[in-house]
């Protein structure tokens, strides 16, 4: 019987709040998605990332981008403009995942191409659960380029 080979999916978490990222850390490891998770705590960072400018150069491009809204230095509003309007990245999912249930970023975060939005619940089993079912829709369900 041959072995199959997996490649692990690349996710790139883009959050500061310490919780969240445990949150999102322990979620993943109980999905049956291999992946590799990079996380980074500020948007200025993220957006180096992406370039693969410094200290990033040569990394993996993400098959995922999992991106809070209030972020230091860029906020998560700028650099979503910013990744879909950069021909390099702009196919690279972004899913939002943030506190914030206003309306105003709910539209924006839309009309800047963002592929979906997901308000963090308080509760922790229901947050874990949420971070489960995106990494089971993007990589078992959708087709990614």
């Amino acid at each position: 019987m041959k072995k199959r080979r997996y490649t692990p999916i690349e996710i790139l978490l883009i959050e500061d709040n310490e919780g969240d990222i445990v949150l999102t850390v322990e979620a993943l490891k109980t999905t049956k998605i291999v992946n590799n998770l990079k996380v980074i705590e500020d948007g200025e960072k993220a957006l180096a990332y992406l370039r693969e400018e410094g200290e990033f150069k040569g990394r993996p491009v993400p098959d995922l981008i999992l991106l809070d809204l209030n972020l230091p230095k860029i906020d998560g509003r700028e650099l979503l403009h910013i990744i879909k309007n950069d021909d390099k990245i702009q196919f690279v999912p972004v899913v939002i995942l943030t506190t914030s249930k206003s309306e105003e970023d709910i539209l924006k975060s839309y009309l800047e191409h963002a592929n979906c939005y997901i308000t963090k619940p308080l509760d922790m089993e229901q947050f874990i659960k949420i971070v489960q079912s995106i990494g089971d829709f993007w990589f078992n369900i959708v087709k990614l380029p």
